[in-house]
């Protein structure tokens, strides 16, 4: 890939050890984020038939949920920039016998889908991290019918969304300090502003947008917690050029700041995105 080429810091992360540890813990990720892939295939479903555009469909979860209810005579393209996940929902979909979901990996920002072919347009958690959000979505407004929908949820703050950020605030002292990110830049709360996503959306072709604070009571299982906050994010990737010792370390910090979410053995707390929708 060029220096000058769109995206490449998030070509690279989701092609190698993200992308992959994302495919280690599909199933526990899926239970996780399974109220998500409701609401977002339950608000782009354009009836039986259809065809959908999945935009950022990780190992297949949501492209596969609404393959199933478009039925035989509909169909949906799920579009990802990581290799690693493509495959996983690939071979998921082939151990499903869904013949009508197909995969690209692709960098959705740029890749030429084919024009006005997509009834509706959707994503879990995989639109905010694009180099150039205007140009992404006037992409995708490109390739949606006229009048098709557009639908998707996004984090909210990270101050909203204290469970997503109590690794890396338990882990910082012990690590190199880094530049506080923009608020803006690509990742997970690059979205977390509701009305830059109403300019973004209205610049890139989209009408009639709204932006609804969702949030979704949810949890993970306490034998699973260690797992996902330590190898996910950017703690994960942290942790993985450490010595043994200096993991070790980490992880106790880590663990024991998720003790105030831990109950009944699950860690419960309170998920707060945008529910976003449009059309073209």
């Amino acid at each position: 890939m060029s220096e000058t080429a769109p995206n490449r810091d998030q070509a690279a992360l989701w092609n190698e050890a993200s992308g992959k540890t994302w495919v280690e813990l599909q199933a526990l990720l899926d239970r996780m984020l399974a109220p998500f892939a409701d609401i977002v295939v339950g608000e782009a479903f354009p009836g039986e038939g259809g065809r959908v555009l999945d935009i950022g469909c990780g190992a297949g979860a949501t492209t596969l949920m609404m393959a199933r209810r478009l039925g035989p005579d509909g169909s949906i393209l799920g579009a990802d920039i990581s290799a690693p996940l493509v495959a996983a929902a690939r071979g998921r979909a082939d151990a499903e016998g869904l013949t009508n979901a197909a995969f690209v990996q692709a960098d959705a920002q740029t890749y030429p889908f084919e024009a006005e072919d997509f009834d509706a347009v959707m994503s879990r958690f995989g639109v905010m991290f694009f180099d150039d959000p205007e140009t992404a979505f006037a992409n995708f407004r490109r390739a949606a019918k006229p009048g098709g929908k557009l639908a998707f949820v996004a984090w909210r703050s990270p101050a909203e969304n204290p469970f997503m950020t109590a690794a890396m605030r338990a882990a910082a002292p012990y690590l190199p300090q880094a530049p506080a990110p923009k608020p803006d830049a690509p990742g997970q709360f690059g979205f977390a502003d509701g009305e830059r996503v109403r300019r973004i959306l209205a610049a890139s072709g989209w009408a009639s947008v709204e932006v609804k604070p969702l949030d979704i009571e949810s949890s993970v299982p306490e034998a699973d917690l260690r797992t996902y906050v330590t190898r996910m994010g950017p703690v994960g990737a942290a942790l993985r050029e450490l010595p043994e010792a200096k993991r070790a370390e980490i992880v106790r910090a880590v663990s024991a700041a998720f003790d105030p979410f831990v109950t009944d053995g699950e860690a419960r707390f309170t998920a707060a995105c945008w529910l976003v929708t449009a059309r073209a």
